[in-house]
Formats: structure tokens, C-alpha cells, sequence
């Protein structure tokens, strides 16, 4: 589809990566609503990308009904739905066995449940509504692109839940495009791997440096707009479909 044409519901997009995808649909003509439970970032948000382009919608992406009923308030206020990007999710680092305990089965089950069924949530909702979309060029009719990790693939110590998480975003993906492609649906994965954060940004500066030198190339973190540039080219490149992209400068997690 050309960017003009973008409708998006993007997930986690008063910030971070979520933020600079909405910023790449704006800036070429798109229009979104954002989805995230952080009210105070969202009304900033709101006003960083220009209230004629962008809503926001609070909404907690584990939540079934409110995901549904928030999915066609986005339609009807953008004018249609054909984009939904998920970039919500939580770390929930710990390890299985802590120094104190083993790691609580609640803590396993929230990052699965943020993660990936909030994940799956989205995608379903938003598959529901492009279903009754025109079709466009060969056909299409929708898009969702998920985000995964690097750790889905070779997870560090203290990861197996987010790991486990992550894993299960990049092995629903080409399940869900075989199956929404007879609606002219397509599903999509990227998996980042150390991006830049305001987490990062107060880290020492050897911290930095550290991780910096742990990327063969390019040495540096990533940049929330490359991870932006990468969903617009998705969406414009139809031929992209069922696939998980690792965008990650080579970069491979160490044990820990």
C-alpha cells in the first residue's frame, strides 16, 4: 500500500520504538492511533505527531474486550484500519532460580501474557476488522507486524521468560500469514536487537561502550528510527510476508 494510504493502530506507541513508527506513517502522510496505558506519554505523543494525524487510546493489549471495542473506535475515527504494528511489551528479566527463590509462576505468566497473548490479541482484533476491507494491489487488504527479539533466539541467562515470549511471537507468524492469506492479510516479525533506550541513556559510559563493542557493525546501537524504517519498507513491499527479520547488526547475545 503507498504511505499515504496508512490507517495504523500502533501498540506501545507513546514511546520507544512504538513512537517512531507512528512519527514514520505521520511524516508520510499516514494517520494513527496509538495503543498504551501510560496516559501522561500519550497526550504528548498526541501532540508531538499533530492531533489531525494521530489518537490516542488507552488500552491494556491483554484485555479482549477492551482490544475489540478500542480496534473499531480506531477504524471509525482514522476513516479504516489496514496497519496494526505491536511494540507493547515488558522485559521480565529474572531468573528461574534467584538467589533468594525460585522465580514466581506470576512472573512468568504476566511476560507471557504482555508479551505474547497481548501480542495475539491485537493481531486477531485487527485481523477481524481488515478482513471486510477493500482489496488494494494484489489483493491486500491488511498488514500486522509483531516484534519479537534477538532473545527469542539465543536468550541470555535471566531471559527464559522473556525469551520464551518473544519465541512465541516469531512461531505464530508464519501460521497466522498462511491462514490470513486467503483474506489478503499479510503477517509480519521483526526482531530487534540492542536499540537505544532512555534505559541505556543513563547507563555509565563503559556500560555503553560495552555494548556498543558488542555489535560486529555497525558498533553502536540501534536507532528507533531504523526499526521504523524497516516497517515502512514492510508495508510497502508486499512480496514480504510470513517471515521473521532479525535487525541486529549481527549481533549475537552472549550467555550473559
Amino acid at each position: 500500500m503507498q504511505a499515504d494510504q496508512v490507517r495504523a493502530v500502533i501498540t506501545g506507541g507513546v514511546s520507544g520504538l512504538g513512537h517512531a513508527v507512528a512519527r514514520q506513517f505521520v511524516a508520510h502522510g499516514g494517520k494513527v492511533v496509538l495503543f498504551d496505558v501510560n496516559d501522561d506519554k500519550g497526550a504528548a505523543a498526541v501532540a508531538d505527531l499533530g492531533a489531525g494525524h494521530a489518537h490516542n487510546l488507552r488500552t491494556d493489549d491483554t484485555d479482549e474486550a477492551a482490544v475489540a471495542a478500542n480496534m473499531a473506535a480506531a477504524k471509525a475515527r482514522l476513516g479504516g484500519l489496514n496497519v496494526a504494528v505491536n511494540c507493547a511489551g515488558i522485559l521480565g528479566a529474572g531468573r528461574v532460580l534467584g538467589r533468594e527463590a525460585a522465580m514466581p509462576l506470576d512472573q512468568f505468566r504476566t511476560t507471557v501474557m504482555v508479551n505474547l497473548v497481548g501480542s495475539f490479541n491485537v493481531a486477531k482484533s485487527a485481523a477481524d476488522v481488515m478482513q471486510a476491507n477493500a482489496v488494494g494491489e494484489d489483493g491486500e487488504r491488511g498488514l500486522i507486524v509483531n516484534t519479537a527479539s534477538v532473545a527469542a533466539f539465543d536468550g541470555q541467562i535471566g531471559q527464559a521468560a522473556y525469551s520464551a515470549s518473544k519465541g512465541g511471537v516469531v512461531g505464530m507468524t508464519l501460521p497466522m500469514a498462511r491462514e490470513l492469506a486467503r483474506f489478503g492479510i499479510r503477517v509480519m516479525t521483526i526482531a530487534p536487537g540492542i536499540f537505544w533506550t532512555p534505559m541505556v541513556d543513563g547507563m555509565p559510559a563503559a556500560v555503553q561502550e560495552s555494548l556498543n563493542a558488542s555489535i560486529p557493525f555497525p558498533s553502536r546501537l540501534g536507532q528507533a528510527d531504523e526499526f521504523a524504517s524497516l516497517v515502512a519498507h514492510i508495508v510497502g513491499n508486499r512480496y514480504l510476508n510470513g517471515e521473521t527479520i532479525r535487525l541486529d547488526g549481527a549481533v549475537r547475545l552472549a550467555p550473559k
